[in-house]
């Protein structure tokens, strides 16, 4: 039986027609029966359906009348605003240095191998640097008129990382916030008490309580909120579904009604609900519910790893991480600093397509080679956007990197060798041991990170199902 009439043959009671304001003769919008959040909790559809959903929700190509694009008021004095940005040459759709710059997820999260000739494509992979998103500037020196001996930008140049493994990233990422969750509320508890900030080996620092005010000024790699944040190259955002709601907005123009507030059209484009809770939600377990990058040993990756660890490339890169709880939590609304409330759905990070493994005490695995935690990468990889977060990044996860060329937060490095010769600041002695191992050492190193594989055919469970669109 097709997706399509899979779906037909559900309870439609819950399921929510929109009309759009400006309907267009034999046009129709492309999202075309809309899901709630009722529709996702009620058992209606078992969670294979609600994956496959969310990659309806990630793949559809938005047009005008799902709610793609803003309307413009040329006298909000807040031009780059998600509600309110202008187009390129008055185009009426896209603008591209700010947003507005894509129909669907699936045009920059498309490659799932750069280490093949052509590129091997699938659902929920990298972009190239042509998808790499331009936020938020509002100077662009294109001729150097500055004569820095560069372009010059007060906007962020951002590479499209994968979404494989994610439910693993955020489970761990969660038990990490309620540890320091704990360690905080330890030290309110007792005044005047340098409490450290240490969960599952990483170290963010140390708080204190004087009886009044907590001092966060021994927090180090993390926000003084100590919610741990592991998507977003500098580590904004909690969960997938956090970073989807500011996504939605500034790529396509289409606002979430958990966000803008339902039956509100904020942007001024005649549409409302332009993203549902439901679907909001199904796109959420679309992204989490994915395989896991592989290991696929190469000669010397062994030995690799030894170096890698030696030279203090695991200092932040850590091979592996482990969960407590082999469960992944879905919440809605999502509290960042309580991990725990409001779960709609919980699914075991060892079961297919995600096949974590167990590790003794119940937890599972994340051989992730990250740790969750924000780094001063030094000058030379700093962005110019006159932020003190401009050469803060939250650590690269490796496991994949050796199908996800281009590298670096903004894919200025096209080899792996040119990413580790590229660290500075705190990554400047492991960047310095790695240069000044002989030849054949390097290629040990390399020999471990080209060992690190994205999955082969991500999503393919889910079928070939398609859905026609009217333009």
């Amino acid at each position: 039986m097709s997706w399509t009439s899979g779906l037909a043959a559900l309870p439609l009671a819950g399921l929510l027609f929109i009309t759009c304001a400006s309907a267009q003769s034999g046009t129709s919008p492309n999202l075309g029966t809309r899901i709630t959040q009722t529709d996702v909790t009620n058992g209606s559809m078992n969670l294979f359906g609600l994956r496959r959903e969310g990659r309806r929700i990630f793949t559809t190509p938005f047009n005008k009348l799902d709610g793609h694009g803003v309307a413009y008021d040329v006298t909000n004095p807040d031009h780059t605003d998600f509600s309110n940005r202008p187009t390129l040459q008055n185009n009426g759709t896209f603008l591209r240095v700010n947003g507005l710059d894509a129909q669907t997820c699936l045009e920059c999260h498309t490659v799932t191998s750069n280490s093949t000739i052509p590129a091997t494509l699938g659902i929920g992979g990298v972009g190239g640097a042509a998808s790499n998103a331009v936020f938020q500037p509002r100077n662009i020196d294109v001729d150097d008129s500055s004569n820095l001996g560069y372009a010059d930008i007060d906007g962020r140049f951002i590479n499209p990382p994968f979404l494989f493994g994610a439910g693993g990233i955020e489970a761990l990422g969660k038990e990490m916030t309620a540890d320091l969750q704990a360690l905080k509320a330890q030290a309110q508890a007792n005044p005047n008490t340098v409490v450290n900030l240490v969960t599952k080996g990483v170290d963010f620092g140390v708080i204190s309580h004087d009886g009044s005010n907590f001092d966060t000024s021994g927090v180090m790699g993390i926000e003084e909120d100590l919610v741990v944040r592991p998507f977003g190259r500098k580590g904004e955002f909690h969960t997938t579904r956090e970073f989807d709601r500011g996504a939605m907005q500034f790529h396509f123009g289409m606002q979430p009604a958990e966000v803008v507030g339902a039956g509100v059209d904020e942007d001024g484009d005649g549409v409302v609900d332009e993203l549902t809770v439901g679907e909001m939600s199904t796109l959420h377990i679309f992204a989490n519910l994915q395989e896991k990058p592989r290991f696929l040993p190469r000669p010397g990756a062994a030995q690799g790893m030894q170096l890698f660890q030696q030279i203090g490339c695991a200092d932040c890169h850590r091979p592996v991480m482990t969960t407590d709880s082999n469960q992944h939590s879905f919440s809605f609304p999502d509290l960042p600093a309580d991990p725990s409330a409001n779960q709609y759905l919980s699914v075991d990070l060892r079961s297919k397509p995600m096949r974590f493994k167990n590790v003794h005490g119940g937890g599972v695995a994340i051989f992730c080679f990250a740790d969750l935690k924000r780094h001063d990468m030094g000058p030379g990889l700093a962005e110019t956007t006159g932020s003190p977060l401009d050469s803060f990044f939250t650590t690269a996860r490796l496991w994949g990197v050796a199908d996800t060329a281009p590298y670096l937060h903004d894919g200025r490095a096209l080899t792996l060798s040119d990413a580790i010769l590229m660290h500075g600041g705190e990554a400047q002695a492991a960047r310095d041991n790695f240069a000044n191992l002989p030849a054949s050492q390097q290629n040990k190193v390399l020999a471990l990170l080209r060992s690190l594989r994205t999955p082969h055919r991500p999503n393919e469970d889910l079928g070939p199902v398609k859905h026609n669109v009217n333009n």
